[in-house]
């Protein structure tokens, strides 16, 4: 009874609500978890995009005016990169929150923190407004954007995995990174309608904000389509049977510091590929080739239907040929894509379709076995904090500066450095693969 009542307190309204929901249903099976993930990826996905996209269309001009269009582009993806910085400060901070009181309040506050921040940039100024002080802010809020996704790991693909059947774990562990091509798609789809129905003068005024507010109606939707699964007594069961509960960091580094480090660089090629076929190639596109970008973010449309149909594919190779496999084979695929795609990027729009199917379809495959590649190595009492540290861990290292990196290499080296660039991830991934392999025959 203690514990019902310390658990109500801890307890925030939206939590409360949905666990009145669930009062006369306490089951949780295996369908319900997986549309949590799936509403809860694509939610942070779309804010992800919905950044990313404005990054290239709108805050180079109005924040760096003063600058010519690559540099600030390269200012904004620096900025872009921040959140990568931030998201392991709020991951340790909302681990402490999870502890404290519970994983209900922790998730509340991230994704209010989320969308919030999300939301905020709909109001931010212009450097004409503002001066500097237009991009401190853009930085501030890039920053609690981080911090929150660092707070946002709920442990449902854990969960989901975990309760998943042997014959179809691929499956399973592909269903979490369907919210990537999802938020893209529907992030994209939004700017392309307001492209298309304004003047670009309008658009850069105020058409722009429009999406940041959606994505703060979208962060609530997926608050309490997961809080509905983690608030009912079922759910809290599953998790204390698979021993999904916070731990210690240092206790996970002393004793799973390796397993870490190669969950954080096995998926290196896939989120190295992430950000050089979703970011790069459209602010390529806008700087290099002079056409409207209208016309690039409907190559990415397509893009992510073919993303969203490959990484389905991928749990179904999963299951066939094994994962360490697919991963394998996936970034060798990625290591002879980065050899001479990237330079099609600058063969007009022919090229710029080949590019970017190709490099969706090998996305696809490569992210969509990328999450928790690893996790299989963690100890039941480290499990759920060890998956959510590798995750933050692979972004920052893969992902964060990748546009920025990508965008300096092409503009001083040409786009060719930019296969180098890809390249290096690849052979990290098989690296890394080839080490857990090896540490794992030794351990057993």
């Amino acid at each position: 009874m203690a514990a019902t009542t310390l658990e109500a307190g801890n307890s925030t309204p939206l939590e409360r609500d949905a666990r009145l929901i669930n009062a006369r249903d306490h089951h949780i099976g295996p369908g319900d978890i997986a549309v949590g993930v799936i509403i809860g990826r694509s939610s942070e996905f779309f804010d992800f995009f919905v950044y990313a996209i404005a990054s290239v269309l709108v805050f180079p001009s109005r924040l760096f005016p003063y600058v010519d269009a690559i540099t600030g582009t390269l200012y904004s993806f620096a900025i872009f990169g921040l959140a990568f910085v931030a998201r392991p400060f709020g991951a340790l901070l909302f681990m402490w929150l999870d502890r404290k009181h519970g994983r209900g309040v922790k998730l509340t506050v991230a994704m209010f923190l989320l969308g919030g921040s999300t939301a905020a940039l709909a109001f931010l100024p212009s450097y004409a407004q503002l001066g500097t002080g237009a991009a401190i802010m853009l930085a501030l809020f890039r920053m609690g954007q981080g911090v929150a996704l660092g707070g946002t790991w709920d442990g449902l693909p854990s969960l989901l995995s975990l309760n998943a059947p042997p014959e179809r774990r691929g499956w399973f562990a592909m269903i979490p990174q369907l919210g990537a091509p999802i938020g893209l798609f529907v992030a994209t789809a939004v700017f392309v309608f307001l492209l298309t129905d304004l003047k670009t003068s309008d658009f850069l005024e105020w058409g722009w904000r429009y999406p940041f507010f959606v994505a703060f109606v979208i962060n609530v939707v997926a608050l309490f389509a997961r809080l509905r699964l983690i608030s009912t007594p079922a759910f809290e069961e599953l998790f204390k049977s698979r021993e999904l509960q916070p731990s210690s960091i240092s206790e996970l580094f002393r004793e799973h510091g390796k397993v870490v480090l190669l969950g954080a660089f096995a998926p290196l090629a896939s989120y190295a590929l992430f950000h050089l076929v979703t970011v790069f190639p459209l602010s390529w596109s806008v700087l290099a080739s002079g056409e409207p970008p209208v016309h690039f973010l409907k190559i990415e449309l397509v893009g992510a239907v073919v993303g969203l149909v490959t990484v389905a594919l991928s749990g179904i190779l999963s299951d066939r040929i094994g994962r360490r496999t697919l991963l394998g084979a996936s970034a060798g695929l990625i290591a002879v894509f980065s050899l001479f795609a990237p330079r099609l990027l600058g063969q007009g729009p022919a090229g710029e379709w080949i590019y970017m199917i190709a490099g969706f379809i090998l996305l696809g495959l490569s992210f969509g076995q990328s999450s928790g590649a690893v996790n299989d190595r963690f100890s039941p009492r480290h499990r759920y904090t060890g998956a959510g540290t590798t995750a933050t861990a692979a972004w920052f290292i893969g992902a964060g500066f990748a546009p920025l990196a990508a965008l300096l290499l092409a503009s001083n080296f040409g786009l060719a450095a930019v296969g180098g660039y890809l390249l290096s991830g690849a052979i990290c991934t098989l690296a890394a693969l080839a080490l857990n392999r090896e540490w794992g025959r030794k351990a057993g």
